[in-house]
């Protein structure tokens, strides 16, 4: 995987086909291979860019001087400089959605269309950030995600029904109890209380062009439930496609339907 370094720190890429670029951001707690199906369709047509956050996959750790979800998107913008991009396709899932629209909202310039997934641009509901920061807290007092909460965490991000016998849950289940201490403390637990303390942009999303923005849900996404999506596309004027039999990382639990629901965006738009 090749590497930019941005803000002192090696930020890790897919870069992957040939043609307009589409920007995938991803969620917290996944690496590239939550888009391994996207990056094998699209790339057909497509220069597919994935970057890693950091603390993530082969990424470095948070760099210092990030504070913010607007720090995230200058340096998705840093990265788009460095390899020459000038315009991009950007499909962010949750966070990569949160910062992915900053992203739009700070260079609109450099967009070419937008799709936000399963991802939410109000703040956190209070009750839900109190709860990820009690997570945060235990994750930080062990220096790993204790064996019990890997059962609490996992699911988030699935379909509540999902085979939790199926090798997608015992991957990811695996995954995270791969963290290094290290990881968690420098990376994880301050990017995730960066994330859950976002600020409330709901009011800048009609800026959005509606004619090149859609939103995805998965239907059964806990976490950004589709009535959060619903609210975002009103204010954008937008499209809302929901995902049959998904949760959170509709991206893995139904890769046919979001890969038909991309191609199809994109080649009308990219």
């Amino acid at each position: 995987m090749p590497v930019a370094v941005i803000d002192g720190q090696p930020l890790h890429y897919v870069d992957q086909g040939t043609g307009p670029v589409v920007l995938l951001g991803s969620s917290y707690l996944w690496d590239r291979d939550m888009w391994a199906p996207q990056i094998q369709a699209l790339s057909q047509q497509y220069r597919v860019i994935v970057p890693e956050l950091w603390g993530h996959g082969k990424s470095g750790p948070l760099p210092a001087q990030t504070r913010s979800l607007d720090d995230l998107a200058r340096q998705a913008l840093a990265l788009l400089d460095q390899l020459d991009i000038a315009q991009i396709n950007l499909v962010g899932l949750s966070v990569g959605g949160m910062w992915g629209a900053r992203l739009a909202l700070l260079a609109p310039e450099r967009i070419n269309s937008v799709v936000l997934m399963d991802t939410y641009l109000g703040a956190e509901p209070e009750a839900t950030r109190q709860y990820y920061f009690s997570l945060f807290k235990m994750i930080e007092d062990a220096g790993a995600i204790p064996e019990p909460l890997l059962d609490v965490v996992a699911p988030i991000f699935f379909r509540p029904g999902i085979d939790r016998e199926s090798a997608l849950y015992l991957d990811y289940r695996k995954a995270l109890q791969g963290f290094s201490k290290e990881r968690l403390l420098q990376s994880i637990v301050p990017l995730g209380r960066l994330i859950f303390s976002r600020e409330n942009i709901l009011t800048q999303l009609p800026r959005l062009d509606c004619d090149t923005t859609l939103v995805m849900c998965g239907e059964q996404d806990k976490p950004r439930p589709p009535a959060e999506s619903q609210e975002m596309a009103e204010l954008i004027g937008c499209s809302l496609t929901l995902i049959p039999d998904a949760g959170h990382i509709s991206s893995r639990e139904n890769p046919d339907f979001v890969n038909e629901a991309l191609l199809t965006f994109l080649a009308n738009t990219a």
